[in-house]
């Protein structure tokens, strides 16, 4: 462990200090360094039909190996980008690795995304090389011609395809198994994660290898002091995304600890529960969302054996009344935790050494520096809404945005990094979200973030989601306006609608009660499952 146990949060913090050594790689941390030792599991891999293959660390090792010098052997040198497009699979695990060995840079990309989204990733990071599957080499077919800097193409379903693709096992089982790993610096590019764009075009994030210490004295509190004996981890998050990639995957393999791989479609709750209780998971990351949807399901602990010891979630506040049914129902105290791709797993709790304050971010986790400051980067007083910030020099933070040197200096203010959140600290160091700065909602001469009211609003036994935006409002600036997703059973109506607006009347002041419930559907997500209420508003525009 990167940190010490103390008998208080404010004492770790006090007492952490950074240490980065002059050379250092990923992949030996979360790869070599244990398959040096005793064989264990790394990776156990629930097929769709239900079978199970494990890997050990010796086994991800051999075939990262195997796969580097594939990369070699087809010309790529170091810095040179390969753009994976895929989930959760172990041939995602395996080219990771073996990117980092090499000195490659990897671009993780999600399946979900299609050709438009692929091709700026590709034309934007210049990957050389791209890995994905069968299902989807028709979208690579159908945006190659746009990106001639693509050399070539790997499939990872055992055979190669009349388009020219490579079939990327079979490279790999002609190519040795034996790879001495570079020794880098933490400064040297090891990734490039996209921002989900939700203001403008998605930007290209690069981070060091020291993004893996970065992350790792945070995660091993906010897990609960991880590692601990029997601890298995599991998360539906994507691999493909920064949370699935570098808050499940390689804390785990960092530590030694084997991960739950499985991919699905769509999440189901029943199904996680199942998962978690097969292959008893110990730890996890949940999205606010998941754990919405999971708290319809009855009794997961006598009906699927479910022994979670930790999880956290981020993203979006998770709300009171969820984490009052995950203590209920699943005996666990959901530690919530705040990041982005740019600076990830900055703010968090762990309530073995801190006392929660129920939907707030926490404090700052060991090793960062956070404040509330104004746009100039001017701290501001305790309560008053600000951005949250955190400054540099930190090892989780960005080396820069890819090829965008403007956007990198518009991503700071001085020393300090605005995250695009506003939020609040109080009088005993807990941060507060209250929205994305492009969320707030100006009404009556206040400035009001969606967080708190759809809170309120999933706290009615009727609803299952909701969104919340500000639209023009004559008298007001701006009316606060629900999006809202009743649960199964529930029927929209006048009368249902004003339930629901006087529950939150009641819950919180008049002026952040809806003028306004739309019964929708369903919410307009990112693949990493927040809420678009960008999109909400082009919506409400085009009513006009």
């Amino acid at each position: 462990m990167l940190i010490t146990r103390a008998a208080t949060f404010d004492e770790i913090h006090r007492t952490f200090r950074w240490n980065l050594p002059e050379r250092y790689n990923i992949a030996r941390d979360v790869c070599d360094r244990h398959a040096a030792g005793p064989e264990r599991t790394a990776l156990i891999h629930e097929r769709a039909d239900g079978s199970v293959a494990r890997y050990s660390f010796q086994q991800i090792q051999r075939l990262a190996n195997q796969c580097a010098n594939t990369l070699r052997h087809l010309g790529l040198a170091q810095g040179d980008r390969v753009l994976i497009y895929l989930g959760q699979d172990p041939a995602t695990a395996v080219a990771h690795v073996a990117c980092w060995k090499s000195g490659l840079i990897s671009v993780p990309t999600s399946l979900l995304f299609g050709t438009d989204a692929l091709a700026y990733r590709l034309r934007d990071s210049g990957a050389k090389l791209l890995i994905t599957d069968a299902a989807h080499f028709a979208t690579v077919v159908a945006v190659r011609e746009q990106v001639p800097g693509l050399a070539h193409v790997m499939l990872v379903d055992g055979r190669a395809h009349a388009g020219g693709a490579l079939d990327f096992w079979a490279e790999l089982a002609r190519a040795s198994d034996a790879f001495e790993t570079l020794a880098l610096t933490p400064d040297t590019p090891a990734f490039i994660n996209y921002t989900s764009g939700t203001t403008g075009l998605p930007k290209g994030t690069l981070q060091g290898h020291r993004s893996m210490l970065g992350h790792m004295p945070g995660l091993e509190l906010v897990y609960d002091f991880m590692p601990q004996a029997g601890d298995v981890m599991w998360s539906p998050a994507d691999w493909s995304w920064l949370a699935g990639l570098m808050d499940v995957l390689m804390p785990a393999w960092f530590c030694g600890l084997p991960v739950l791989t499985y991919r699905n479609t769509s999440f189901d709750p029943e199904e996680a529960f199942h998962l978690m209780g097969k292959h008893r998971v110990r730890i996890g990351l949940l999205t606010p969302t998941m754990l919405r949807r999971l708290s319809v399901v009855a009794d997961p602990l006598r009906r699927h054996g479910v022994a979670l010891r930790s999880v956290i979630s981020g993203g979006e506040s998770v709300g009171r009344e969820t984490l009052e049914w995950a203590r209920g129902a699943l005996g666990i105290e959901v530690n919530e935790v705040f990041g982005q791709t740019e600076c990830n797993i900055v703010l968090g709790n762990c309530t073995q050494v801190l006392t929660p304050k129920p939907g707030s971010l926490g404090k700052a986790l060991p090793g960062h520096d956070a404040a509330i400051v104004d746009d100039a980067g001017q701290p501001v007083a305790v309560g008053a809404v600000g951005n949250i910030a955190f400054r540099r020099p930190d090892p989780v933070m960005l080396l820069e945005y890819w090829g965008n040197a403007e956007a990198t200096r518009a991503k700071f203010a001085g020393d300090w990094l605005l995250t695009g959140d506003l939020g609040r600290c109080d009088e005993d160091g807990y941060y507060w979200y209250m929205s994305r700065a492009d969320d707030v909602i100006t009404s009556a001469g206040y400035r009001i973030g969606p967080g708190e009211i759809e809170d309120a609003l999933n706290g009615h036994p009727a609803v299952s989601m909701s969104a919340v935006i500000g639209v023009p409002d004559p008298v007001r600036t701006e009316a606060i306006h629900a999006f809202v997703v009743l649960r199964p059973g529930h029927a929209a109506s006048a009368e249902l609608a004003e339930t629901i607006r006087e529950s939150v009347r009641t819950r919180l002041a008049r002026h952040e009660c809806p003028r306004e419930i739309e019964f929708v559907d369903a919410l307009p997500l990112t693949t990493t499952g927040k809420i678009m209420r960008r999109e909400l508003r082009q919506r409400m525009h085009a009513k006009s």
